[in-house]
């Protein structure tokens, strides 16, 4: 968009509204910087944008019906609002296409996964020509973290390695909708990450559809590892973390690597989706029960203290009573810090949707309880391990907790887990480490009560600092960088992770 375009649209704001994985909080991320970039401004809260993007999924049975009716409350107001423009991008428009503005015939784009640097233009084509653009590529032309990127943290970071999938898991769309895998070279994303890291940030999360697949283009089995060994020569780099690995790819070098690299998290988020091997048969997951529990004794026997979380599907086509009763074995056995777990949700497209054995909504939601009650408890239990403890935790944006207690800010500690800490007297910043004892725990959180016992000001809180002062001026944009920043390494997502 060249500069009397620009200067056109100076005025005009934006909003975008993410639905999915940490996959779409990344596309929303690039989204944010390619409208700041053609002149749009991100709208106040609350306030009516000139342009509304939603970033869509696909996964879950609900998504269609949330999106028609977020599109449905949108109409009344852009009636009223001239000029208003409405576009739907991710993984829902790349599967409907057509259908979407055949539904909502006030929507102005319709952008695909693979497509979404198009964004801006199509916008001025829909303005200029007064109808709906439609554009759905079927392959990848430009790797996205080549995309100017609006970053919302000046501490942390998610650098993309991968985009796509080459796995056919049977509930599973995501791969027909995000093509096949393809790898960043290595010497790009290590530039990436040191790039990130002159500009403050402390923390970085590797991220991929299969995020340790990496080297399947190059045929090196060996590549993720050799990554991960690469981040911890990078000076300033204090945190790195990776998601979503697959089990079928994990090797013995990515956990040696884990282990012996410095700043490399012992927190591993490892999916299950079941513990019964004939349901791993019938989603198409190569792995059984016998190899996910030998990984997590692995990782356990090199990182005692490593934290480990997963992602379950309860209700899958055929699974009886028996296979249920395997998957909370696994969970007992594994023994997860957190799950995220989900009701099986029929996705139109899928093998799965069409296996006989559907189960009735009752039976699901009934095993639904059951497993999040036995995960509750066992989070609970790990977490008491942590009373005692002394640790670091990274300072996260905000003021933590939002209620009565107004005293405590939170952060995460090496382990991803959630700690809310007494604000100290003297100041700390997001990005800052303050060394706390934990007195405390909760299913999903820890308690350090009483001052910390160091404050260690960063480079990161720096930065913070320093945007704080400039806020016209968002992180990222300037410079192109392609990451995300979150506060957390496992944002809390509507859709599981796919893998």
């Amino acid at each position: 968009m060249g500069t009397a375009e620009i200067s056109k649209t100076a005025a005009k704001t934006y909003e975008i509204r993410t639905h999915g994985c940490q996959m779409n909080v990344h596309d929303s991320e690039r989204l944010s910087g390619l409208m700041e970039q053609a002149g749009y401004a991100k709208a106040p809260s609350g306030a009516d944008a000139d342009v509304v993007v939603f970033n869509t999924c696909a996964v879950r049975e609900k998504a269609d019906n949330h999106l028609y009716g977020n599109l449905g409350q949108l109409a009344s107001v852009k009636a009223v609002k001239p000029g208003m423009q409405i576009a739907v991008g991710g993984c829902l428009a790349q599967k409907d296409r057509e259908t979407i503005v055949k539904k909502a015939p006030w929507v102005d784009v319709v952008f695909g996964t693979h497509n979404i640097g198009h964004l801006p233009a199509l916008l001025e084509r829909a303005r200029v020509q007064e109808e709906a653009q439609v554009e759905i590529l079927e392959s990848l032309e430009v790797f996205p973290s080549t995309l100017p990127t609006r970053r919302e943290s000046a501490y942390a970071a998610w650098v993309s390695i991968s985009v796509g999938c080459n796995n056919t898991c049977t509930f599973c769309i995501v791969p027909a909708l995000r093509g096949k895998e393809k790898d960043r070279r290595s010497g790009d994303i290590l530039a990436e990450v040191e790039a990130l890291v002159a500009e403050g940030v402390v923390e970085v999360t590797l991220l991929g559809q299969n995020v340790n697949a990496y080297g399947q283009d190059i045929g090196d089995r060996q590549a993720f590892g050799k990554l991960l060994r690469a981040c911890g020569g990078i000076e300033g780099l204090e945190r790195v973390r990776f998601t979503s690995p697959h089990p079928k790819d994990f090797t013995d070098d990515v956990i040696a690597a884990m282990a012996e690299t410095p700043n490399v998290m012992h927190q591993l988020h490892m999916p299950l989706q079941s513990g019964s091997d004939s349901v791993l048969r019938a989603m198409k997951r190569s792995y059984r029960q016998e190899r996910y529990l030998g990984i997590i004794g692995k990782v356990r026997a090199a990182m005692p203290d490593a934290a480990i979380s997963t992602d379950i599907i309860v209700g899958f086509p055929g699974e009886t009573e028996e296979d249920f009763q395997q998957t909370l074995h696994v969970v007992r056995e594994a023994r997860f810090a957190q799950a995220f777990t989900f009701q099986y949700s029929k996705r139109p497209g899928t093998p799965a949707a069409e296996m006989a054995g559907q189960l009735p909504k009752a039976v699901v939601q009934e095993r639904y309880l059951r497993l999040v009650a036995l995960q509750e408890e066992i989070s609970w239990e790990e977490n008491k391990k942590q009373v005692g403890r002394t640790l670091e935790v990274l300072v996260a944006e905000g003021e933590g907790r939002k209620d009565q207690h107004t005293d405590r800010l939170s952060g995460r500690a090496p382990d991803s887990r959630l700690v809310h800490f007494t604000k100290p007297a003297e100041g700390v910043r997001p990005g800052d480490m303050v060394t706390v004892e934990i007195t405390y725990a909760a299913p999903h959180h820890l308690l350090a009560e009483g001052a910390p016992s160091a404050v260690r000001r960063t480079r990161a809180g720096d930065a913070w600092e320093k945007r704080q002062a400039e806020p016209a001026k968002p992180a990222g944009v300037m410079l192109g960088l392609p990451s995300v920043g979150v506060p957390a390494p496992l944002p809390v997502a509507d859709a599981p992770s796919c893998r």
